[in-house]
């Protein structure tokens, strides 16, 4: 039997030459229309689309609660308003820039937003939507005025307060001052602390719980901030006539079956100042760098105040809160007694 007759013929296509086989008119017409098809596109992926799918896969489900609000809010007021109407595959080194370039603040405030963006295009890295991230292009450059640091109290401004405790006139406001401004605790620390965590007899408190306000005024009870965190200090003795009689186990000292909220504490604060005719505002924060500061002033011993803080390393008591009380003339004098022996 005769074999079936085969087409084979060269055909121009796109200026290149192509052989064709086919077994039929149809098989041929068919690849030609394959061979001289125009590529489909690839799917672009909006920015915006993919920024929310990894916030709400991968972030929110995954970090603290205040981590999370911090993600959304630079995602809200920094990254979306500039690159929100670009594709993913079309974000540049020069768009990363001119992003950081517009944001004003301090370097913090934009290191946060790096953050963020870093791990949304480290994301579509793995995904295989571009080559490279930007972000991490050696021409970036983030720069920016460094953040205040935390000032401690004065010695003089703390004697004040000490001095004047008897004048606060809530029994709930004395405690507070009593508790946040002699220990080395966080203002989330002292939220937390229950009636069973403070012990007079054995001068002891015992943190093991913080409250925090991811969202400033829904308090949210948790573990501490690390493991270090969660350690028993020594209770001040010029704290002990202020604490409040008869907290019940399980009832938060500040708040009763709920903690405080954040405008609570502020108000607290407020009528504390009012109260002691205390100059500057009432802040936790500084009360516990200023304790911090006066217990390694008074000891120099770092592991000592690590301790106290509940910091993880000793270099991050150094950095962030032991501020110093020596003037430069003591510093002068200190190497000239060295020097002149």
């Amino acid at each position: 039997m005769a074999s079936k007759t085969k087409i084979n013929q060269p055909v121009l296509i796109n200026g290149v030459k192509r052989w064709i086989t086919a077994s039929t008119m149809q098989e041929f017409t068919d690849k030609i229309i394959k061979l001289t098809a125009t590529p489909q596109a690839a799917t672009a992926h909006p920015f915006t689309d993919y920024a929310w799918n990894w916030y709400n896969t991968y972030s929110k489900p995954n970090v603290e609660t205040a981590t999370a609000t911090t993600y959304k809010r630079q995602l809200d007021l920094h990254i979306l308003p500039v690159l929100g109407e670009l594709m993913v595959e079309d974000i540049t080194t020069d768009h990363i820039q001119a992003l950081f370039n517009g944001m004003a603040g301090a370097k913090t405030t934009k290191d946060k937003a790096r953050m963020v963006l870093n791990q949304i295009l480290d994301a579509a890295v793995e995904d295989g939507i571009i080559k490279q991230n930007p972000v991490k292009s050696r021409r970036v450059k983030i720069t920016g005025k460094a953040s205040t640091p935390t000032a401690p109290y004065t010695v003089a401004q703390m004697r004040y307060l000490v001095q004047r405790l008897g004048d606060v006139k809530d029994p709930v406001d004395r405690a507070y001052l009593a508790l946040q401004a002699l220990h080395p605790m966080r203002l989330e620390e002292v939220l937390g602390l229950q009636g069973e965590d403070i012990d007079p007899e054995a001068a002891q408190i015992h943190i093991r719980r913080a409250v925090t306000h991811p969202t400033r005024n829904q308090p949210e009870i948790k573990e501490t901030k690390t493991d270090a965190s969660a350690r028993t200090i020594g209770l001040s003795s010029l704290a002990l006539p202020y604490l409040l009689d008869k907290v019940a186990p399980g009832e938060f000292i500040f708040g009763g079956s709920a903690p405080l909220s954040y405008t609570q504490v502020r108000r607290m604060c407020n009528r504390i100042k009012k109260d002691t005719g205390f100059a500057e505002n009432i802040t936790p924060i500084r009360f516990r760098t200023t304790v911090l500061t006066d217990l390694y002033d008074q000891t120099k011993d770092i592991k000592l105040a690590q301790a106290a803080a509940g910091h993880t390393t000793p270099a991050m008591t150094l950095r962030y809160y032991v501020k110093g009380r020596e003037t430069s003339s003591q510093a002068t004098a200190a190497v000239e007694r060295a020097y002149s022996a």
